[in-house]
């Protein structure tokens, strides 16, 4: 998928993948990744999620990247935050209170742009991505982490020729495929979500399982 297609995602307000509540599975399955307060959070294409006010609210650092200029306004508007603007590179950085959202391409941000971090938090990043980005995607995030690095992954199981993505379907063996090499991959939870998603059901879908994985980097 090229920028233009989540550029007019955004600038046509077609963005049915958000979510102005806090995702459940973040506050019931968090807690089991130990991550010690005053962590560093990644939240990578965290596009105008509240989750990130979630993990600020427990005491984390947050960083978020987002490639939305639209997104990236739209989340420092609507929640009243004024935050200190910097440039570093190809990135716009907003600064605020313990968060901080590059604005730019994710492919283009390297470790020494992010700084340490701890932990990652994806809830839209892997599904947003078809089949042949997803390898992309988890070959530049690993260069971004260090072992030991936690991550809370969220990803969907459904037919995918039913609904074209994204979000895309993800399935269990794929993330092992994708992460088992350098990662542990243990699955927390998988719940069937389609009643109360119809949204989903009126695209097409006759089943719709949202699973959370804990990843540890090796």
């Amino acid at each position: 998928m090229q920028h233009e297609f989540w550029h007019q995602r955004w600038q046509q307000n077609q963005i049915g993948f958000h979510s102005d509540e806090i995702n459940p599975h973040l506050q019931q399955q968090w807690p089991k990744l130990g991550v010690e307060p005053n962590s560093r959070v990644f939240v990578p294409m965290c596009g105008k999620s509240n989750d990130m006010l979630w993990l600020l609210a427990q005491g984390y650092q947050t960083v978020g990247v987002e490639l939305s200029p639209l997104a990236v306004e739209a989340f420092f508007s609507e929640n009243g935050l004024q935050p200190a603007l910097s440039r570093q590179g190809d990135f716009l950085i907003g600064e605020c209170d313990g968060l901080q959202i590059f604005c730019g391409d994710f492919f283009a941000l390297r470790s020494e742009n992010l700084g340490k971090i701890d932990a990652v938090y994806d809830r839209a990043s892997l599904v947003a991505l078809p089949h042949e980005m997803r390898v992309d995607y988890v070959s530049h995030l690993s260069a971004l982490l260090t072992p030991g690095v936690k991550m809370l992954l969220v990803a969907f199981d459904y037919p995918q020729h039913q609904m074209p993505g994204p979000p895309f379907s993800v399935q269990g063996e794929e993330i092992e495929k994708l992460y088992q090499s350098w990662c542990e991959v243990e699955l927390l939870a998988n719940e069937d979500i389609l009643e109360r998603e119809p949204h989903f059901k009126e695209r097409g879908l006759s089943q719709l399982c949202e699973q959370v994985y804990r990843l540890t980097v090796r």
